[in-house]
């Protein structure tokens, strides 16, 4: 989502959906390549509204987003890029661009320099997700900024409309800093979503859900004290399985990059308790590896990947994966998480064009069990996201990779039961640069 350092949660797909089978390919996987001739334009599909994360137009299909567009600008924001689900999986016609001059929030009467997605969930509870967005709003230096965030609500049409800027209380703000890098989560366990925003230092801001269309909350309090100075980006996870969601904090990184980090507690009252320390790493992941109680983590740095089974135990195991990212998903859906791991200098990463998933069994992750996904890239790959697109109840993989001469290709690759985990071929391509025909924010 348009972050350097992203925490990926485990995708818990329960039972095991379709009967694919690596010898007989579903006719559903067949290639459909988009890249380079461009889609025909679709319609967004309405929806009625559902409890599918990232469906932003409500009609039980997650949808896809993506920032760092491919544009002749120089280093100008294209805006973001969200490309609709439906039954069989994305479609790159039907997409939409946002941009700050047709959907941003003015302040002081001037829009936004810039227009990037955060995060998205349903914040107003009227099922359709809503897309949270940073922006560089205008501010003099002088005393407290403005909230950089802002809200794009979703509803039949997708996210249509102007944003409204996120509202946090002075009381809920520490210092003169940002109110920004926002995680979404239900970290009371009321039910309805949370955000918590890094405020200052170590202190947190806590808005409680459900918010209102203006942009409040329902009700937030002062600043909560927390671990480390910086809030990784991304969704929070129930880590420890007791109906609180928890989040990931780190510290200042260090000059590999790598920096330690603390998982806060949800509870009644809301992220507060700080329940385990993290070793320096670069990158997160949550999944369920094996048949533990709680949640397991990886940690990838530069020296390799970390593994912590049952969160917050003490079983720990180690990867030669140097300078790697990390995320999670069921591929095959076994109820079990698979270790992706995208990018990397040498060992199991491979070369930065690769993609490498090892199995997850009851024991935890099986290092003997692993798929190679796009080894003839050539450029740089990087994970977009990992969900069931398709609906077969086994989480898609979603890969972009860019040559670095203006061109790139995104590729969705299903997941697979049996051996290969992970299709060879992409069910879809298509190129960012698409988005380029819809205008500015058409």
């Amino acid at each position: 989502m348009g972050t350097a350092a992203v925490v990926s949660c485990a995708l818990l797909l329960a039972g095991c959906g379709g009967s694919d089978d690596a010898a007989k390919p579903d006719a559903r996987h067949k290639p459909v390549s988009m890249a380079g001739k461009g889609a025909a334009q679709l319609p967004v599909p309405s929806g009625k509204g559902s409890k599918v994360e990232d469906d932003f137009n409500g009609d039980g299909a997650p949808d896809l987003v993506l920032d760092d567009l491919v544009h002749d600008g120089h280093g100008d924001d294209a805006g973001i890029g969200v490309v609709y689900g439906s039954g069989s999986g994305l479609r790159p016609g039907a997409r939409q661009l946002l941009s700050a001059r047709k959907n941003g929030a003015r302040t002081k009467g001037e829009l936004p320099a810039s227009f990037e997605s955060e995060a998205s969930c349903d914040l107003d509870e009227d099922g359709f997700s809503d897309l949270l967005v940073s922006t560089d709003p205008p501010y003099d230096g002088q005393g407290q900024p403005p909230v950089p965030l802002q809200i794009l609500f979703g509803s039949p049409k997708g996210l249509a409309g102007k944003a409204v800027k996120v509202r946090v209380p002075e009381k809920s703000r520490f210092g003169n800093d940002w109110s920004d890098q926002p995680v979404c989560g239900d970290f009371d366990g009321d039910g309805a979503n949370d955000l918590v925003l890094h405020a200052s230092g170590a202190r947190l801001t806590f808005l409680r859900g459900p918010f209102k269309r203006t942009g409040a909350p329902r009700a937030a309090g002062k600043p909560l004290a927390a671990p480390g100075n910086d809030l990784v980006t991304g969704r929070a996870v129930d880590v420890d399985r007791d109906g609180y969601d928890d989040l990931l904090v780190r510290k200042a990184a260090n000059a590999s990059g790598a920096a330690a980090g603390a998982l806060v507690l949800g509870g009644p009252k809301g992220p507060a308790e700080t329940g385990v320390l993290f070793p320096a790493g670069t990158d997160t992941a949550f999944g369920r590896f094996g048949k533990g109680k709680g949640m397991d983590a990886a940690i990838a740095g530069p020296n390799g990947v970390a593994l912590r089974y049952d969160v917050p135990g003490t079983q720990r195991a180690a990867m030669e994966s140097k300078n790697v990212s990390v995320d999670t998903g069921d591929l095959d859906g076994d109820g079990l998480s698979e270790l992706i791991l995208s990018g990397g200098s040498s060992g199991d990463g491979g070369a930065t064009g690769e993609v490498r998933v090892f199995r997850g069994r009851t024991t935890g992750i099986d290092r003997n069990a692993s798929a190679l996904v796009n080894p003839s890239a050539v450029g740089t790959t990087q994970v977009l996201a990992v969900a069931d697109f398709n609906g077969d109840k086994r989480a898609d993989l979603v890969l972009r990779t860019a040559d670095g001469d203006g061109k790139d290709t995104v590729g969705v690759y299903p997941g697979l039961k049996g051996g290969n985990l992970v299709a060879r071929k992409p069910q879809v391509t298509f190129s960012t640069a698409e988005f380029l025909a819809l205008g500015d924010g058409a």
